[in-house]
């Protein structure tokens, strides 16, 4: 008997060989990386699994017209990694060729319709077991396949006792080296997924260094920055040279050999013009069409080229190219895939933000724009009739013009302290009530820790006007604005609030609807300017008596 389990041991050893083997091969490692096996790839597996269980049984010994084999490790491994498709066809295959070899042998038939059953049972594990378990439930389904064997040649071998004398001498080394090679099988393919899982950690990890190293760049969207990008991508992928193209031209280059640096703009290589019109990830090798792979540069022998996209659109394309072929392996490709992906988001993102700083310039340009021309003139015929009566009201009134006018005019799209805003505020109060003979009376109530908060400019002013135009003035008695600002946490709050003739709840469904044809220009445009730059527009109340206006400006700037 242990003559006999060393020779076992010896079978287990050539068909660890072969799994060992397979496993280097990139055509087998493909397969069993994937999740769901496509009809190729289960015919392929059939055909190795059956294979590996044939040679189990070729390697066998015999011992009293039996055969003690291993050929059911390739049929329990089959149907446990491929599932019942390859199980049961590696299975009746191992089976019939075990019943044919020994047509007339004493265990022929019992041994190859066990085959043939274990094919079926293993199979069925492989829905039924997570993957961490597949080695325990292969050395489990190894006994029982070979306990079933046993069984079948004490039902159908005759005569009995020479049966019940194979049993006995057989029984423990094939059940011990059936269901340990089925567990160590297991174990070596399993580890493709380990080297996979592993490979994407590591890709995960450098795509992460990549994205933290490049981010600053997209900011500045410009060929210098594009130009930092390919530095980056290069230097953490060993890369000779990295491009980045739009649809047309060339944007930016690296290499840190400055023969390698190209100094066309326009796209020349036919794989990239391919990868642009189709999508598609293309991998190239100097092997291939001698065309196709023209880039421009010498000494070049394998390529990785990548879309890049904006709103599922192809705007440009990643090429990565390598001095060897070795180079192209499944981590870089991944990788490039994913690089592209990270770049065509950060294309979007920077474009969003352009597109948000362009509609918050359009927002303030409008409310410079603003100064109405009615109002000028109320304010010069204002200054004109303080001169006789009041020369050092007029005077005033003047200097008050003249800081409203700078600031509408100076002020740009940069923020302002609080403190320069109200300002500005007060000298636009300032006029108005020397239009309106003391009609108006404004209240300030700011805290002192929060006049020097940066603020966006023109924000305030456009809500006391409304106050005023649209509260106050359209009663017959004065009325009262008042104006306040406090911190909120770590925020800043800011409200004007009216006891004016109160706003139409239409108009409040309006802006925070954000329809563009509002009634009230300057509110709206104050309320998406908030908006776009803290997330949260203006809250507006109306009030049993007048109106109250509320917004946040959060610290640390803009969401």
């Amino acid at each position: 008997m242990l003559q006999l389990f060393n020779h076992l041991l010896n079978n287990i050893g050539y068909t660890i060989t072969i799994a060992f083997f397979l496993s280097r091969l990139k055509a087998f490692r493909k397969i069993i990386e994937k999740e769901a096996f496509e009809t190729r790839d289960k015919l392929i597996l059939s055909i190795v699994f059956s294979t590996m269980a044939i040679l189990g049984t070729y390697v066998g010994v015999d011992y009293n017209g039996a055969i003690a084999n291993t050929r059911n490790i390739g049929v329990v491994v089959g149907g446990i990694l491929g599932g019942p498709v390859v199980g049961i066809t590696a299975g009746v295959i191992a089976g019939i060729h075990r019943v044919l070899i020994d047509i007339n042998g004493i265990t022929a038939l019992p041994c190859g319709l066990a085959t043939i059953i274990g094919g079926i049972l293993s199979g069925m594990l492989y829905k039924n077991i997570g993957v961490n378990n597949r080695k325990i439930y292969g050395f489990v389904a190894g006994v029982i396949v070979e306990n079933i064997s046993m069984a079948f040649i004490l039902i159908f071998s005759k005569p009995f006792h020479i049966a019940q004398d194979i049993v006995m001498n057989i029984y423990v080394p094939m059940v011990l080296a059936n269901a340990l090679g089925v567990s160590i099988v297991i174990a070596i393919t399993e580890s493709i997924q380990e080297d996979k899982e592993k490979m994407a950690g590591e890709q995960s990890k450098l795509a992460m260094e990549i994205a933290n190293k490049t981010l600053p760049f997209f900011r500045e969207l410009d060929n210098n920055s594009l130009k930092n990008v390919c530095r980056v991508i290069q230097e953490s992928l060993g890369a000779k040279v990295v491009i980045i193209t739009d649809k047309k031209y060339i944007l930016a280059n690296y290499s840190d050999d400055p023969e390698y640096l190209l100094t066309h703009r326009e796209i020349i290589s036919e794989s990239t013009k391919e990868v642009l019109n189709s999508g598609k990830l293309l991998v190239i090798e100097s092997t291939d069409d001698e065309t196709k792979f023209h880039c421009g540069l010498k000494d070049i022998h394998s390529a990785i080229i990548t879309p890049l996209k904006e709103a599922e659109k192809v705007v440009g394309a990643l090429k990565i190219y390598y001095a060897e072929n070795s180079s192209l392996s499944s981590r870089n490709r991944y990788l490039a895939e994913g690089l592209s992906q990270l770049i065509s988001t950060q294309l979007e993102i920077s474009r969003l933000e352009r597109l948000k700083e362009m509609a918050a310039k359009s927002e303030l340009r409008a409310l410079q724009a603003q100064i109405n021309p009615h109002f000028l003139f109320n304010a010069l015929h204002t200054v004109a009739s303080f001169v006789r009566m009041d020369p050092s009201k007029a005077r005033e009134i003047i200097i008050d013009l003249s800081t409203y006018l700078r600031f509408n005019i100076e002020s740009g799209d940069k923020p302002v302290t609080l403190e320069k805003e109200l300002e500005q505020v007060k000298a636009y109060v300032n006029i108005e009530r020397a239009r309106f003979n003391g009609k108006i009376n404004v209240h300030y109530f700011v805290e002192e820790e929060v006049r020097g908060r940066m603020i966006p400019s023109l924000i305030i002013q456009p809500l006391v006007e409304n106050s005023i135009k649209h509260g106050i003035l359209k009663n017959t008695h004065a009325g009262n604005v008042w104006i306040s600002a406090y911190r909120e946490g770590k925020d800043l709050r800011v409200e004007i609030q009216d006891d004016g003739a109160g706003i139409d709840e239409r108009i409040i469904e309006k802006i925070n609807s954000e329809d563009k044809k509002p009634e009230r220009i300057g509110l709206y445009n104050v309320h998406s300017r908030i908006k776009l730059l803290y997330g949260k527009g203006l809250l507006i109340e109306k009030l049993e008596k007048g109106t109250k206006i509320s917004f946040l400006v959060k610290s640390g700037g803009e969401k």
